[in-house]
């Protein structure tokens, strides 16, 4: 029921984001967009309870409840960047805004860009321990929470696999074009051959 839940969370959280921008954007309704919203947070309260039930209830503490508890804690971690994202893409092309920006591809920009969505995976990870502690205190047993205290290491190791990844970025920044510099295309490159064709083309001018 919870893994159903999850699912049901995440193609309402993207149903919620269609419909808020298609308010505000292709009907002119800031407000309802606004108000569309503000109902996606009760997708997360919604399954939270759901999972404290089910706990409590007499369910043993499975992967389906560390599961959730890390969902819970991406979407708080992440949710914010993927509906600004969306947005400024939905405002260039229904709202007659400017091109969204791109993330820069290169050197201490793009390691500073890394370095802000890695945060946001320690938000992710910092929420979804809180849960998951708080779910272990809920139970009181420790004999039926080691499913739950093993999400908690997991949810660190893959922030501690994103903290590298990102870091890579600025231990080995990727080095942008040259001032001044301007790629030639193959075709146009000024060999041997090149040089003839554009003497034998001067030539027939000539005439």
């Amino acid at each position: 029921m919870i893994v159903t839940l999850i699912i049901v969370c995440e193609v309402g959280f993207w149903v919620l984001l269609a419909a808020g921008l298609a308010t505000r954007y292709l009907l002119r309704m800031p407000r309802t967009r606004l108000a569309i919203l503000l109902m996606e947070p009760l997708l997360e309260i919604v399954l939270l309870v759901v999972t404290a039930l089910d706990l409590r209830t007499g369910a043993d503490p499975s992967w389906k409840h560390g599961l959730a508890a890390l969902y819970i804690g991406y979407t708080v971690g992440h949710g914010h960047r993927t509906v600004r994202w969306l947005d400024g893409h939905a405002a260039y092309r229904f709202g007659g805004g400017p091109p969204p920006e791109k993330p820069p591809r290169h050197g201490a920009a793009r390691a500073r860009h890394e370095g802000r969505v890695w945060l946001g995976t320690v938000v992710g990870a910092a929420v979804a321990t809180a849960l998951l502690q708080l779910a272990v205190l809920y139970v009181g047993d420790a004999a039926r929470t080691g499913s739950l205290e093993s999400w908690m290491h997991t949810s660190w190791r893959i922030t501690a696999f994103h903290g590298l990844f990102a870091l890579s970025y600025a231990l080995f920044p990727k080095k942008g074009p040259k001032k001044g510099s301007q790629e030639v295309p193959e075709g146009a490159r000024e060999d041997g051959g090149g040089r003839a064709d554009r003497a034998e083309r001067e030539e027939v001018t000539a005439r």
